[in-house]
């Protein structure tokens, strides 16, 4: 097996000493540093106007990193509370008319498939396209959408295969129309590069492989999804609700554009602290590097499992990997639990195993996995017979 070092130390973590930890799809480990980051956060908590400000300053800081990782303006960068919030706020938000349409898949995970189950009653229909053998084709996905295509609504990575969607072909394919394309990039973001600048909208959860929690969600907001979307959230954050100095409420108030505008209330400060604070290791790793490191991570992981006689349903092109290498399995949650027996943290639910390499993660890990997985098997098999 082709040897593969960490690019970050398993011992830069909280918990993971002699446990081979394979997934950060589901949950990541914790960073040790973090633990500076929440007495900074509870230093600044009790300072009144002058921590509040502190601790606001960090969220404009991490606010320039994400923008940095995703390679767009980040001022066009909002903090919202979790990756389901992105898609709901474009279904509430657009002037949909009857006859419209949204094209997703039937692959998808529910907050991107479910966002849009209130516009039937308006007429609009939702187009999931199927999966053939659990993958996705973009292709398909095009040929779904048509003039009255409002949104196409996708993950960037998927949560049950690991597919890596080429965005930049979808971005591509639906340019000179007025189709909106919105991602969600939550299995993607920290691991692989996100084309966040050629969507509309592009939000990801934290708590995986951007190696912070949850709470909070950076989400990207293009020029043209603001000028069409209104807002339907609002509180004194994205509204001019102060801006004569008093206290007395008039009829109309201004709203403040992005950043804030996704923003209607205090952002998650601690939570988006610990974001800041992981950026810094990502970002000084480099996207670039990680993207390298999972891929070949999997590439092992996946030559590994077919020689165990395992059918790997991820993709087996380069450009279609993620950091997440799946198999079928009935008996998934079964076999998640029989590995942790060995120490082996892998992702089991729905009929699939999901096994997640990182940028903390070595051959010596898939090594580790295929042994014990190989044991489990044979367990398996013997108790059937």
């Amino acid at each position: 097996m082709r040897k593969i070092e960490p690019l970050l130390s398993p011992s830069k973590f909280v918990g993971i000493d002699g446990v081979t930890h394979l997934c950060s799809g589901g949950e990541s480990p914790w960073l040790k540093c973090q633990e500076e980051v929440y007495e900074l956060f509870a230093h600044n908590k009790s300072l009144s106007y002058q921590g509040r400000d502190t601790l606001l300053g960090h969220v404009e800081s991490c606010r320039q990193k994400m923008g940095q990782l995703w390679k767009v303006d980040a001022e066009r960068v909002s903090f919202m509370a979790s990756a389901a919030e992105g898609m709901n706020w474009l279904a509430r938000g657009l002037d949909w008319r009857k006859g419209d349409n949204v094209v997703t898949t039937n692959l998808e995970f529910p907050s991107v498939a479910y966002a849009w189950q209130n516009l039937a009653e308006r007429g609009v229909e939702i187009r999931s396209v199927p999966h053939r053998n659990w993958q996705v084709s973009e292709t398909e996905l095009l040929e779904a959408a048509d003039e009255r295509t409002r949104i196409l609504a996708v993950s960037q990575v998927s949560f049950y295969s690991g597919q890596n969607l080429d965005i930049k072909a979808l971005a591509a394919g639906l340019e000179g129309s007025e189709t909106l394309l919105a991602v969600d990039a939550t299995h993607a973001s920290g691991a692989i590069t996100v084309p966040a600048q050629v969507t509309d909208l592009c939000i990801s959860s934290c708590y995986k492989w951007l190696l912070a929690t949850h709470g909070t969600a950076p989400c990207y907001l293009s020029e043209r999804a603001e000028s069409v979307a209104r807002t339907t959230t609002f509180g004194w954050r994205n509204l001019d609700a102060h801006g004569n100095g008093s206290a007395e409420r008039k009829l109309s108030v201004a709203e403040h554009p992005m950043p804030v505008k996704l923003e209607a209330g205090n952002p998650a400060m601690a939570t988006i602290m610990f974001l800041e604070r992981s950026l810094d290791l990502l970002l000084e790793v480099g996207v670039e590097r990680i993207e390298a490191h999972v891929r070949d991570l999997s590439e092992l992981i996946s030559t590994g499992l077919e020689q165990l006689g395992i059918q790997v349903i991820s993709p087996r092109v380069r450009s279609g990997r993620s950091g997440n290498t799946c198999f079928l399995d009935t008996h998934a949650e079964t076999t998640r639990k029989s590995l942790e027996a060995y120490g082996v943290l892998i992702w089991g639910e729905l009929g699939r195993v999901r096994i997640s390499g990182h940028l903390y993660n070595s051959s010596g890990d898939v090594e580790r996995l295929l042994d014990s997985l190989n044991t489990v098997l044979r367990a398996n098999s013997t108790q059937g017979d």
